[in-house]
C-alpha cells in the first residue's frame, strides 16, 4: 500500500483535488476550494478502489476531473466529466379566478434551466388537448431558478401531471380533478 499513489486533479484549479500517498492523506498541496471536503477510502484502495468522495458539493465543482494511480506495476489514468445541478419536486394545485381554473405547478429551485411539459388524462385514459404557460425566475443566490407553470382550461374527472426535467434531473407533480362540472373542481394530490 505504501507504494500507490492516487492523485485527482480538476481542470482550471491551481492546486490538487486529493492526493493519497504512502497509505494516508497527503494534504499539503490540495486548493483551498476543496479543503475539508475531499477524502478516498483509504481501506479499500489496495482492491484497486480509487474513487474520491466529494461532501457538501456545490454547483461550482462541476467540470473536468483527472485521476492518476501509480503503483509498482505502473500507473494510468482517468478523465470525467462531473455535472452538478438543482432541483425541487414540484407542487400543483388549483387557482380559481373569474375565468375559471387553472392548475399552477411551482419548484423553487433547478439547475441548469429546465424544460416543464403538461400530461393531461381522462379518467377513461384519452390524452387531452391542454394549453400552459411556463416562467422562469432567477432566485436570490442568481443561480437557480424558480420554476412556475399554468395549465388553462382543466376539465373535471381527469389527471394531470406537471413534467419539470432537465439534463441531470427529472421530477413530477400530480393532481386528480375531481368534480360533476367545471365550475366546482375536487382535487386530490398524489
Amino acid at each position: 500500500m505504501g507504494s500507490i499513489v492516487i492523485r485527482w486533479a480538476k481542470v482550471g484549479v491551481a492546486g490538487l483535488v486529493h492526493e493519497f500517498r504512502g497509505g494516508k492523506d497527503q494534504l499539503q498541496e490540495q486548493d483551498v476550494v476543496f479543503q475539508g471536503r475531499t477524502a478516498v477510502f483509504a481501506d479499500q484502495v489496495i482492491g484497486g478502489n480509487a474513487s474520491l468522495e466529494l461532501r457538501e458539493v456545490q454547483l461550482s465543482d462541476a467540470g473536468t476531473y483527472r485521476c492518476s494511480v501509480t503503483t509498482s506495476r505502473g500507473s494510468g489514468a482517468a478523465v470525467l466529466q462531473y455535472q452538478t445541478g438543482a432541483f425541487s419536486t414540484p407542487r400543483v394545485q388549483v387557482q380559481t379566478s373569474s375565468s375559471g381554473h387553472t392548475l399552477h405547478c411551482e419548484a423553487p429551485r433547478w439547475f441548469p434551466r429546465p424544460t416543464v411539459h403538461w400530461m393531461a388524462y381522462s379518467d377513461a385514459g384519452k390524452c387531452l388537448p391542454h394549453a400552459a404557460s411556463t416562467s422562469y425566475e432567477l432566485n436570490s443566490e442568481n443561480i437557480t431558478l424558480k420554476v412556475v407553470s399554468f395549465l388553462h382550461d382543466i376539465t373535471a374527472n381527469a389527471t394531470y401531471t406537471c413534467v419539470i426535467e432537465n439534463s441531470i434531473a427529472k421530477a413530477t407533480g400530480n393532481i386528480k380533478v375531481t368534480g360533476k362540472d367545471q365550475q366546482h373542481p375536487e382535487t386530490m394530490g398524489t
